[in-house]
Formats: C-alpha cells, sequence, structure tokens
C-alpha cells in the first residue's frame, strides 16, 4: 500500500513540474504551395503567423531570413503582422535543391522561432561526391578480410527480458578488429523465420532489442557499433561519449584503410553473417532498417551485401558529404562545413564511405522516409542517394518533419517491411 501511494505521489509531482511539449507561442510557417514543391525558376511564398493561446497575434514585428539549407542567407528583413499574417515572398530559385524560410518573433522578452522549407524539383539533384574507380574493388578486399575471421558468436540469454512469447540474447561475434554486439530476440515457437537487421542511429548507448517485432514473427537483432556490450549502465556510454569516442565519425578519416567506419561497415555484414548462422533463419528473407545513421548503414548494407533482401531507411546521414564543397548543403555528420577538415585526403576517403556511392549498387526494394524540415540530414543530401538508386524504391515524404518521425510514419514503415518480409 505505501509503494502504490509513493508511486501516485511521484507521478502527481511528475505531471505538476513537468515541461509542456508545446511552447506558450508557436510560430507558424506555410508555403503558398500544399505539397511545398516548386518547379525551379519560381518563386516560393511563405506565410506567417504567431499564435498565442491558438489565436492569431496581430501587429507584431517579425524577423525573417531565406536561405539555401545550411548555406548563408540570402535575403533578410522585418515585417508586420496585419490580421494576424503576414507573407513573404522568396527570391527565385534556379537550381535543384531547397530554400528555407526561417522567422523568429520576441514576445515578452522570449524569442520563438520556427521555419519552413521549400522543394524545388528534388528528383533533379545529383551527387557532388564522385565514384572511386576501385570502390568495389576496395569494399570486395575488405569482405574478404572480414570472411577469414572466425565468427565465434557467444550468446547469453537475458531473462529479464525475455517475455511468453520470445527469449532475448546479448550477443557478441568477431568483427574483422574487435567485435560487434547485440541483443537477438527470436521467437519461442519452433520454426524458421525471416529476420530484421535493426542498425543504430549516432552516438553511443545501451540497446534493448525488437521484441516486438520477434512477436510478429521474425528475428530481430539490433546492434551497436562501437564494439563495446550494448547492456551496461548507461553511465559508461555517457563516459566514452565524452572521452575516448568523441567524434568518431571523423576518427582517422585521413586514410581510408583505417577510417573508423570501415569496421562499422564491414560489422554489420558480419550481423548478416550472425543471422545466417542461426537455426531458427528461414534461409532466405533478410530485411534491414534504421534512421539517420542507421538510415545510412541500412542503404550502406543493401549496398554491400547481397544477402540483403529489403530495406526501410529514415533519414539517412552521410549522404553526398562534400555537398558543402560545392556551395551547397552536404550531409551529416557536416565534417566538410568547415575549412579545417577539408583536406584532400580526407576528402578522397569520404568516396568510399558516402551513402551515394552504395546507394548506386542498391537494387532490392526499398522504402524510404524523410521531412523537408530536417535540420540534421539536409534533404538536398538524401535526394543525392535516392536519385542514384536504382532498384525498386518508394519515398514518402513527410514535409514537416524534423529530425525524427510521426508515429504515422513508423506505422506506414512497419507495414510495407512487415508484408515483404513475409511474402
Amino acid at each position: 500500500m505505501k509503494a502504490n501511494l509513493f508511486l501516485l505521489l511521484l507521478l502527481f509531482h511528475i505531471q505538476l513540474f513537468a515541461q509542456p511539449a508545446r511552447q506558450l507561442v508557436q510560430v507558424v510557417v506555410t508555403p503558398d504551395k500544399s505539397d511545398w514543391n516548386y518547379k525551379t525558376g519560381d518563386r516560393a511564398e511563405f506565410t506567417v503567423t504567431v499564435f498565442r493561446n491558438n489565436v492569431p497575434l496581430d501587429g507584431i514585428e517579425v524577423k525573417y531570413s531565406i536561405q539555401p539549407e545550411q548555406m548563408p542567407a540570402i535575403e533578410e528583413g522585418k515585417l508586420t503582422l496585419k490580421k494576424g499574417t503576414a507573407t513573404v515572398k522568396a527570391p527565385k530559385f534556379k537550381d535543384p535543391g531547397f530554400l528555407r524560410c526561417n522567422v523568429s518573433v520576441e514576445v515578452d522578452g522570449k524569442t520563438y522561432s520556427s521555419y519552413s522549407t521549400a522543394a524545388f524539383e528534388p528528383e533533379k539533384i545529383q551527387p557532388s561526391t564522385t565514384l572511386p574507380a576501385d570502390f568495389q574493388a576496395f569494399w570486395e578486399k575488405a569482405k574478404q578480410d572480414l570472411a577469414k575471421v572466425e565468427m565465434k558468436p557467444v550468446m547469453k540469454l537475458m531473462p529479464e527480458r525475455c517475455t511468453d512469447k520470445v527469449d532475448v540474447y546479448h550477443v557478441g561475434i568477431n568483427n574483422i578488429k574487435g567485435k560487434v554486439y547485440g541483443i537477438l530476440c527470436r521467437p519461442k515457437s519452433e520454426g524458421k523465420y525471416p529476420a530484421i537487421l535493426h542498425v543504430p542511429g549516432a552516438g553511443i548507448r545501451p540497446y534493448f532489442g525488437d521484441i516486438a517485432g520477434a512477436e510478429k514473427g521474425f528475428i530481430t537483432f539490433q546492434i551497436g557499433i562501437h564494439g563495446i556490450p550494448v547492456n551496461l549502465d548507461a553511465g559508461v556510454y555517457n563516459d566514452l561519449a565524452a572521452g575516448a569516442l568523441e567524434g568518431y565519425p571523423v576518427t582517422n578519416m585521413d586514410n581510408k584503410d583505417f577510417y573508423y567506419y570501415k569496421r562499422v561497415y564491414l560489422g554489420c555484414v558480419r550481423a548478416v553473417d550472425f543471422i545466417e548462422s542461426l537455426g531458427c533463419f528461414d534461409g532466405k528473407t533478410i530485411g534491414v532498417t534504421g534512421g539517420s545513421q542507421g538510415g545510412a548503414l541500412s542503404v550502406i548494407t543493401a549496398g554491400l551485401d547481397s544477402r540483403i533482401d529489403y530495406l526501410a531507411a529514415f533519414y539517412p546521414a552521410l549522404s553526398d558529404l562534400t555537398g558543402y564543397l560545392n556551395e551547397r548543403a552536404g550531409g551529416w555528420p557536416h565534417m566538410f562545413k568547415n575549412a579545417f577538415t577539408n583536406k584532400p585526403e580526407k576528402v578522397e576517403t569520404s568516396k568510399y564511405y558516402d551513402v551515394v556511392n552504395f546507394a548506386r549498387f542498391v537494387k532490392v526494394p526499398g522504402w524510404y522516409s524523410w521531412g523537408y524540415n530536417d535540420n540534421v540530414c539536409p534533404p538536398t543530401s538524401m535526394h543525392a542517394a535516392y536519385n542514384v538508386i536504382p532498384g525498386k524504391k518508394e519515398l514518402h515524404i513527410f514535409q514537416e518533419t524534423q529530425h525524427w518521425t510521426f508515429p504515422e510514419q513508423n506505422e506506414r514503415k512497419n507495414n510495407w517491411f512487415y508484408q515483404q518480409l513475409k511474402k
């Protein structure tokens, strides 16, 4: 009884002091095309409305700027809302790409802001990066080197995470250098099942596995990329993120053979090796999925490993990294945005790891989704990769999303993904 009373008091305390998801003042920026899509050479027009208590504010001054994403502003100004709205007419935009209208307003001493992004024939965006002549030979050699490393899987049952339908294991397997660790979830019922490889977004964290997917009749294997167990206390990962693994996306970028992501990409192939070794695997169907860095790894794994049958990717990072060297947005982690990292050897290395160059070899069906407002993985970079994919593909744009997804996006992805895997 005391425990229940404590929980009730705790919940009340959380509800009393929790920060609301919405701010008091909302700035809404809306393009004049309902799908946010324009022809090159068009002028996009943005309507600005500022709400407080869901009521438009009138007679208030707003600041605005117009810019190609991640690039300097090409126009700045101020407007006064009349009858609660104002209109910003952008300059003509001549090339395929994206133009963003940023708006801010000060109310009672606090600044509120938002933005919206117009797309100009993004299907015509071409990559800025180029394909090295020895790209395929480089990765074939790397896979051959990996094949010489005995996998030696170590599986440890995690009883505290198992359900009545699913067994959950912490898994460690040998990679080209070090280990790959992950969480395996597999149905308890006897049978052969298709498999899903979950590849992670950026960062250093523990993982808990996709139990829900396993309950639907799939083997699921969720991996980390850093060669450390994925079931440690959160503090361990925080310390690594602030210490030894800080800035890992650019570690050893001066040499393509020692760049950090080489072991990561091969680790994804090694995860497929592990899935294929499982007795409960159906022997024929594997899908890969993830978002951001995981979206990148999904495309990369499908381009690198012919055993992948389907992929589903949200806002893939690491796409068209050299965009900044061509006066347009490049992909996360934006390593070429500053001149300090724009060394020729780093640029050359990037070509062997850019999602664009793996996308050129993706022949399996894929489901992709992102938003025009993504402020981490610029849509210019993602379209540059998507547009060169030769395989069957479908792109689902949720225009207003930034670097996040609506529940409806996840539902659509899962519905498509599960349907393909069960064919």
